[in-house]
């Protein structure tokens, strides 16, 4: 899953949404280091991509993109499904989506120093750009493909999956919406035994 799925899935403690959102930028048990909360949204953060990864609905979607995307399939979807959470919000949270996004990014800058040094040059960047926000449009989800196609030096072609989004968006959107309920239900059993691990 990308960036927002990992924070919606991380409740509501603030310090552990932190962590779910960068756990990608720390690698091995260097996790140890931040404060206990970060640790168990990073904790968070691999159960979940572990679940995701080994999903056959999961799968099912990034099947459609192997011929074209290899390797990078599996990240596409996970942007994919982002759009699709952000696009049915409603159905998942009672706060609208500017307000949730507007939270994070307040609780991001007000807890800026704890950030690995990635997450530091992007946060700025997610914040000016409105990422979490603009996932809800198939514009916003275009944009986040150009940063990414740019960052593999326009090997990845990943600009171009909008393609297969429009073209299977029914297909897409009943796989997210059938996988993210599992999703969902097993990140509350597995926070609660992490937060168990750690004495919350």
């Amino acid at each position: 899953m990308n960036f927002l799925a990992h924070i919606y899935l991380s409740g509501n403690n603030k310090l552990i949404s932190i962590g779910n959102f960068v756990a990608d930028g720390i690698r091995g048990k260097n996790y140890r280091t931040y404060p206990k909360e970060m640790q168990i949204g990073i904790l968070l953060h691999r159960e979940i991509d572990t679940f995701t990864d080994a999903h056959h609905i999961f799968r099912q979607s990034t099947k459609r993109l192997h011929q074209n995307y290899g390797h990078y399939s599996g990240v596409i979807v996970d942007i994919f499904y982002d759009h699709f959470l952000a696009k049915n919000w409603e159905s998942y949270s009672d706060i609208p989506l500017a307000k949730f996004v507007d939270d994070f990014y307040q609780t991001l800058n007000a807890n800026f120093d704890m950030l690995p040094e990635r997450f530091k040059r992007l946060t700025p960047i997610m914040i000016k750009g409105n990422w979490l926000f603009n996932y809800a449009t198939i514009d916003g989800i275009q944009s986040v493909l150009n940063g990414m196609n740019n960052r593999t030096n326009g090997k990845s072609k990943m600009n171009e999956a909008t393609n297969e989004l429009r073209t299977y968006y029914s297909e897409f959107e009943k796989e997210f919406t059938a996988f993210f309920d599992e999703l969902i239900a097993f990140s509350k059993i597995k926070q609660t035994e992490i937060e168990k691990q750690y004495s919350i």
